[in-house]
């Protein structure tokens, strides 16, 4: 049904339609990951300046732009062929990854004022190391998509 969408046919018939969205896909992703690995090694404890929450609250917004370009490209990019994606493996670990990192993420951000001040340097630590892998294991999942389909 999505993928017989007037949306997903152009897609699919456009000369430039999906590689132009696929560019802001790139675009969001680059956003995101770009905010949120500076983050994640601070948290980690590679680097210890600048403090967590001022790092936060400069990084956050960006990532933040990231993820919402990145989601609205991607499901127009998952229209295309959305029948086969579900199909694939990869495709759902990748979606598992990102639920699992956006829920880290969400609840270490609600709390920002007061997990970011007070939780304990492993606890952060930990948090750290769960986002970046996640996030990074789930970008890697997503370029290998295309080569799992055909």
């Amino acid at each position: 049904m999505l993928a017989g969408s007037d949306v997903a046919t152009w897609l699919r018939t456009a000369r430039w339609g999906y590689a132009f969205l696929n560019g802001f896909h790139i675009l969001g992703l680059a956003l995101l990951v770009g905010s949120i690995v500076p983050m994640d090694l601070r948290l980690i404890g590679i680097t210890r300046r600048p403090a967590v929450p001022d790092l936060a609250r400069a990084l956050v917004p960006v990532a933040a732009v990231g993820l919402g370009l990145a989601v609205i490209t991607g499901f127009l990019l998952f229209s295309v062929r959305a029948n086969e994606y579900l199909g694939l493996w990869i495709f759902q670990l990748k979606l598992g990854l990102i639920a699992v990192a956006g829920g880290s993420a969400l609840l270490l951000h609600i709390a920002h004022g007061f997990l970011l001040r007070t939780a304990p340097a492993g606890r952060l630590r930990l948090a750290g190391l769960l986002s970046i892998t996640c996030w990074l294991t789930a970008l890697f999942a997503g370029r290998m998509i295309g080569f799992m389909g055909d």
